[in-house]
């Protein structure tokens, strides 16, 4: 999927006022995910990216996975975004469902599986929660 193309979906999704501002809620998202899942699952997932998206994922190299839950990585999004965590958990679904739709199912997968169950909801997969 082309970024134009990524950051259209997640602005319909998100309801954005345009892609600007698409395009900073996506890479707050990215950015976030990138410190919860491990070096070597980040660059396995942004080599099915293009330009911005693989560079949000990339940016902070490599490093250890940390371990916190959905709330926690909605807070970590609010304080990138300056949103309240409830909106912080829409602007994650808007991103991350998008993203769950950009790259081959055996990645998202193994990006799901590093993450507790209640993240499956945030890429549009609940069947994945239990």
């Amino acid at each position: 999927m082309r970024y134009d193309e990524f950051l259209a979906r997640v602005r319909e999704r998100g309801e954005y006022a345009n892609q600007d501002e698409a395009a900073q809620v996506t890479a707050a998202v990215l950015q976030v995910l990138a410190h919860r899942i491990t070096p070597g699952e980040v660059k396995d997932l942004a080599s099915q990216l293009s330009g911005p998206l693989k560079e949000a994922l990339e940016i902070n190299g490599d490093r250890r996975a940390e371990s916190y839950g959905v709330e926690e990585f909605c807070r970590r999004i609010g304080e990138r975004t300056g949103a309240h965590t409830r909106t912080a958990q829409w602007d994650a679904s808007a991103v991350l469902s998008t993203l769950a739709d950009a790259v081959s199912p055996g990645e998202l997968n193994q990006v799901i599986s590093q993450l507790p169950s209640g993240y499956a909801v945030l890429f549009g997969k609940p069947d994945l929660s239990d």
